[in-house]
């Protein structure tokens, strides 16, 4: 699983939504493959639902180039079951990354379409946000 080398804080501070709207400028655009899976709703992605999409799809894609272009570096912490509070910060359960819609989560390059759309409708059933698969014949038409 995809997890940070370095921790510098355990805990980061909750933005309460404030970050979760609006749609993205950066990492919107196809830059390394010929096809890319977008989101189109926000939510987190985990460290583990990401392992699992990309495992579907580079075992669907063999010969092909697979690109993540996101990275859970953002730790979410838990505290044990019957603790009481004032005890201080629990530890970290998994890592995770913010989604807006209009990131693209996974570009492809050097398969066929139909073997790309197959494993990307897949892989998008492991996601917790809705995504459409975009190319780039798509972007010049």
């Amino acid at each position: 699983m995809l997890t940070p080398k370095k921790i510098v804080h355990k805990k980061v501070f909750n933005t309460y939504g404030q970050r979760r709207r609006g749609t993205l400028k950066r990492g919107a655009k196809l830059e390394h493959g010929d096809f890319g899976l977008k989101s189109l709703t926000t939510n987190w992605i985990s460290s583990r639902q990401l392992e699992s999409a990309r495992r579907v799809i580079s075992k669907i894609c063999k010969g092909g180039k697979v690109y993540i272009r996101i990275f859970p570096s953002r730790p979410v912490t838990q505290k044990a079951s019957n603790i009481p509070m004032g005890v201080g910060v629990g530890s970290i359960e998994y890592f995770m990354f913010p989604v807006k819609p209009g990131r693209i989560l996974f570009e492809v390059k050097g398969v066929s379409e139909d073997k790309v759309r197959e494993a990307f409708r897949i892989a998008e059933h492991k996601l917790p946000v809705q995504c459409k698969i975009i190319s780039k014949e798509d972007l010049f038409a």
